[in-house]
């Protein structure tokens, strides 16, 4: 069973569909670094994150793994760890994981532009936390929390998760 995205902001898992947040730039076909759209394609889920100073470790058959205040993700098109995670501090250009604003508590990475990267074609494109009024993300799909749990419970490695395009 596979998650849909469709334009108009719902995300489908199974027969029960759910709000998200999708990119400030839209949904994308050609994403660069920086536009703030979602890409359009089929995704592999990765690996799980999670803040574990704030949310018990979820119930998914995904890989997962506890954040530290000291995990980024290399967003730099010039550096060779783009669309990386990485360690801080960090020389190139990159996000913090462990955010304040609770975004990133749980966060599924998605295998977009990541086998192998290529420079500019867009880094850390999640599954995360929407803001409490589902406002854009940076290119990202986003579900309130309650939601995101409930649709990693019966994700695994063979998940993948569909952007329709626009």
């Amino acid at each position: 069973m596979d998650i849909v995205v469709t334009p108009d902001g719902q995300l489908g898992f199974g027969d029960r569909h759910w709000r998200c947040a999708l990119g400030r730039g839209g949904i994308v076909a050609d994403k660069r670094e920086g536009d703030g759209g979602t890409p359009v394609g089929t995704f592999p889920l990765r690996r799980l994150l999670y803040r574990p100073d704030r949310v018990a470790a979820p119930e998914t058959r995904l890989p997962a793994w506890a954040l530290t205040p000291a995990d980024g993700w290399c967003d730099d098109p010039g550096d060779p760890a783009y669309n990386r995670p990485v360690t801080l501090p960090f020389a190139g250009g990159h996000e913090k994981m462990w955010r304040d604003d609770g975004i990133y508590d749980v966060v599924v990475v998605l295998g977009h532009n990541d086998d192998p990267p290529v420079a500019g074609r867009g880094s850390a494109i999640f599954l995360h936390v929407a803001r409490p009024d589902h406002r854009p993300t940076e290119g990202c799909v986003a579900l309130a929390l309650d939601d995101l749990l409930t649709v990693l419970a019966d994700c695994g490695p063979e998940t993948r998760l569909t952007v329709q395009p626009d």
